[in-house]
Order: structure tokens, then C-alpha cells, then sequence
């Protein structure tokens, strides 16, 4: 992925927090640059970690708003691929006018994950890497780390091993690889954990590398699943080299599953590079309720990857597009020339997940910017039809160390519809993105407004068994409320 320096961080207002600075994407001229490259992200933590902020009385940082996660925090139903098709990852999009500027069209691009049986799953060897420093004493953090994990063990095989390294000022193995038939012993080990000391998280890392390493399952599982509230304070400590170290264990068949707790002093900035840098995906831990959504309800997803190094890449047709932004994002974008790179590291998709990107479009009305000879004689040879854009995207088996890449291909056409008139999934993305967009008060928000975003997300609920949709909606309403505030304090 594209170097990114970790110099510059946001404090929350919850305390000292500390996020990666967002340099928010901006619009692209089609005739200069055609084509856009990033690596695909299902990390949601932006999101409830801003339903926290919010929920306890305050606007969150503008660096704490990640877009695409908020977006992907929610799954759409789009649909699956078929038993037909090699890849394991289903293309469905769709054209709308903005909502926040009629004159702009949304270009979603939403894939599914093929669904892995969970009966025939491989048999799993999980190293628990638990953060038991001072720093963790709180009550939303061990204990809560402690209570979600225990729910984990209840989805886990008998076959599965559980390993657990724990690491305060010093590091420790709690428990070697046991049985999860051995749940009791397991349950007994997590309930002994106490906070206090230091956090020599790096030294953890590595003891928790060495662990799976000599537990693992070939054709299996391998996972690290660290609790952490990312308050590295001996060793490693500077994300960009934790960044570095963590990138040389990409190659082992260890992933990693980041799980961030607390507030007061988190490090979202240090646990999102954790999970960035390696074959991971991050998820932060509010409540018991959130426990249960990433580790229960969304089980495959969290610890079965079917596709790695997952790259998009799509290229803009100057006859319909003369200028574009991708919404968030940020910290995945590419070179174009990585795209094709099989070194370079991208995301991780896992059973299951749905991945939601949206390009923000000034269309071009039929007239060409620029007369570049190449562009256009692409577009007199192969733009037949009405071809927005066409969509590259490469991946990797999981199941192979390294390995080439496989590619698929797919057009985008440009069939843009009124926002009252796009499904309901795309609706309800609409009004994330725009909340996303009021939230970090950008300067392409438009004429973005809360009372916008509550119309369209009532009016996309849907099916919503378990309810996030509608809490979405009581989220926006108390910060629509909190910036009502803020505006007359102002």
C-alpha cells in the first residue's frame, strides 16, 4: 500500500486519543487521470467508535471520521456470487444523482463475498494476544475483552485451538494451544487475567507470532486475535515502525484480527496501522452488543478469509465522467502501478462481508476535456454502449503463501437514476456517506444537511433484524443535536 506518515495525529475530545491525520480525497480531472487505484477495506471500527463519541456527548475528531467504514459498518444485500463463477467476490453497482448536489452523480460499487459452510470450515489455531496493562483496568476494557471472547469460544469447534499470550510490562503464554472441548480450562485462564504494569505490546506481538507459528495448522485457520486499547508504551512504540515489523509477518499464513477497547487514551492511530499492515481486519468494542456483532453475528467474516490483497481499479470514461472523488478511502489508496504489483499489500475480504466503495461524479455531458490521443481512441474502439467506467479488481487465494494474483473485469454503465429512485441499499449508503460528510465538516459536503440525511435513512431501513439501521437514526439525530450546540456556542 501506498507510505503513509504517521507524524501527525488528532487528540478526541474524550481525551488523549490519538487518530491517523485524513487528508480527505479530492476531485480528479478524467482528462489528467482516468484511472483510480485503492486497496478494498472491511474495517468498521470508525463507526462505532463515533457512536461512542457521540453517544457520550461529544462531535467526534474529524480524523476519527473514516467513511468507507462507517459505509461498510453495515451489510447490504447484494448479490451472491454463483456456484458458476471462479471468483469469490460478486460485482453489483449502480448510478444516482447526489443527493448533496444535483449537478453530481454516485457511482456505488458494492461486491459480495461468496458465504464459506461454517460445518466445513477448516479447523482453526487462534492465538488470544490480551493487553492486560494498567492501562486496561477499566471496565469497558478487560472485562468487557474477557466477556467477548468468551462468546467467540461458544462459536469455535471442539477440533479449534486456542492459544492465549498475554503482555503487560513483560509478556507471557497464559495457555499453550488447548482444545476448545477444553472450554472450561480456557474460560478459567481469561477470568485469572488482572490489569496492571506497563504495555510492552510489541514484545507480545512477536511472542504471539512465534506461538501461532508453532501451532500451526497447514491448510487451516491461523489467526492472532489481539485485544488491545493500543496504548503501546515499551519497545515498539512509533507506528511507522511497528507498521514495518508487522508487514514482515504478511507472508507467514497468520492473519490478524485487531479488537480495540476504551477510551480516555486509545490509540486508534497505532491499532488501525496493526491491522493495515498485516493480513487483518479491526473492529472497536463498545459494548457487549458490538462483541456480539463481530464476533457472532458476523463470525465468518471476522475469522475466514476468502480473498486477500484485494485491489479495485477502476477507469473513467471522459465521454460521461469528466471529474471524480472517491468517498473515504483515504488511507487505502494506491499507485495505479500497484495494481499490478503482487508485492504490494491490500485488504483482506472475509466470508461473507459486503464491501461498498462510492465514486462522487461531475458528469462530463458528452464533452471531452481534453483531446488526449490515446483516451480517445480508446473510446472510438472499445466505449461502445454507454460505459461509465470499467472496473478491474485482483485478488489472491488465501489459502496460498505469496502467489500471483487473479484478475476480473467488469463494465460500468452509465444508467444514473433520481436518489428517490435508487434501491434501498444505496439509499441508506447515501445517507452514511453524507452523515460521514457533515462530520468531517468537508468542503464537498454541498447542500448536506441532517435533515437530509434522517429522510433518506428512515426511508431505507428495510428488513433490519437486528436493528443498526434504525440506531444509525437515533445516532444522527443526537448529533444533529450536539452540532446545534456547537453552531451556538460558535
Amino acid at each position: 500500500m501506498e507510505e503513509v506518515a504517521y507524524d501527525s495525529y488528532m487528540a478526541s475530545p474524550q481525551g488523549n486519543e490519538t487518530f491517523q491525520k485524513i487528508h480527505e480525497n479530492t476531485f480528479v480531472e478524467v482528462a489528467n487521470q482516468p484511472v483510480s487505484t485503492f486497496s478494498v477495506d472491511v474495517d468498521r471500527a470508525a463507526y462505532s467508535n463515533i457512536r461512542r463519541m457521540i453517544s457520550n456527548g461529544s462531535l467526534p475528531p474529524k480524523d476519527a471520521v473514516r467513511i468507507e467504514e462507517m459505509i461498510n459498518y453495515f451489510d447490504y444485500d447484494y448479490p451472491a456470487p454463483s456456484s458458476q463463477t471462479r471468483s469469490p467476490l460478486q460485482v453489483s453497482p449502480e448510478v444516482s444523482v447526489a443527493p448533496w448536489d444535483s449537478s453530481h452523480l454516485l457511482l456505488r460499487i458494492g461486491l459480495q463475498a461468496k458465504k464459506i459452510d461454517l460445518s466445513k470450515a477448516p479447523n482453526s489455531n487462534i492465538v488470544f494476544l490480551i493487553d492486560v496493562s494498567g492501562s486496561m483496568y477499566d471496565q469497558n476494557k478487560l472485562p468487557l475483552l474477557k466477556s467477548s471472547l468468551k462468546m467467540l469460544l461458544g462459536k469455535l469447534k471442539a477440533e479449534d485451538k486456542v492459544s492465549i499470550v498475554t503482555y503487560a510490562s513483560g509478556t507471557a503464554v497464559g495457555l499453550k494451544p488447548t482444545s476448545v472441548r477444553e472450554r472450561e480450562q480456557i474460560e478459567k485462564v481469561l477470568d485469572g487475567l488482572e490489569a496492571s504494569g506497563g504495555t510492552s505490546g510489541s514484545k507480545g506481538i512477536q511472542l504471539a507470532y512465534k506461538q501461532a507459528q508453532e501451532a500451526f495448522i497447514k491448510n487451516g485457520n491461523n489467526r492472532i486475535i489481539l485485544a488491545t486499547d493500543g496504548d503501546f508504551n515499551i519497545g515498539i512504540n512509533n507506528p511507522n515502525d511497528l507498521k514495518e515489523f508487522i508487514e514482515k509477518q504478511r507472508e507467514s499464513g497468520i492473519y490478524l484480527t485487531v479488537l480495540g477497547f476504551g477510551m480516555g487514551n486509545y490509540r486508534d492511530d497505532m491499532v488501525e496501522t496493526l491491522a493495515n499492515s498485516g493480513n487483518g481486519n479491526y473492529a472497536y468494542i463498545d459494548n457487549i452488543m458490538e462483541a456480539k456483532k463481530v464476533l457472532i453475528n458476523e463470525f465468518g467474516g471476522t475469522l475466514f478469509t476468502v480473498a486477500k490483497d484485494v485491489k479495485l481499479q477502476a477507469e473513467f470514461n471522459p465521454k460521461y465522467v469528466k471529474s471524480y472523488k472517491l468517498i473515504g478511502y483515504e488511507n487505502r489508496m494506491l499507485a495505479n502501478e500497484d495494481f499490478i504489483d503482487d508485492k504490494k499489500d491490500a485488504g483482506e475480504i472475509g466470508s461473507g462481508h459486503t464491501i461498498t466503495a462510492i465514486y462522487e461524479v461531475i458528469p462530463s455531458q458528452g464533452e471531452i476535456a481534453q483531446s488526449l490521443r490515446y483516451q480517445t481512441q480508446q473510446l472510438n474502439e472499445k466505449g461502445k454502449g454507454n460505459e461509465m467506467a470499467f472496473l478491474k479488481i485482483r485478488y489472491k487465494d488465501p489459502k496460498e503463501k505469496g502467489g500471483q494474483s487473479v484478475e476480473v473485469t467488469e463494465p460500468l454503465f452509465y444508467t444514473p437514476k433520481e436518489y428517490t429512485q435508487a434501491t434501498e441499499d444505496f439509499r441508506f449508503a447515501m445517507s452514511v456517506a453524507e452523515f460521514g460528510l457533515l462530520l468531517r465538516e468537508s468542503s464537498d459536503k454541498g447542500a448536506s444537511s441532517y435533515e437530509q440525511v434522517l429522510e433518506l435513512g428512515k426511508n431505507a431501513i428495510g428488513k433490519d433484524e437486528e436493528g443498526y439501521r434504525k440506531e444509525f437514526v437515533r445516532l444522527v439525530e443526537s448529533a444533529k443535536l450536539l452540532s446545534e450546540q456547537k453552531m451556538k456556542k460558535e
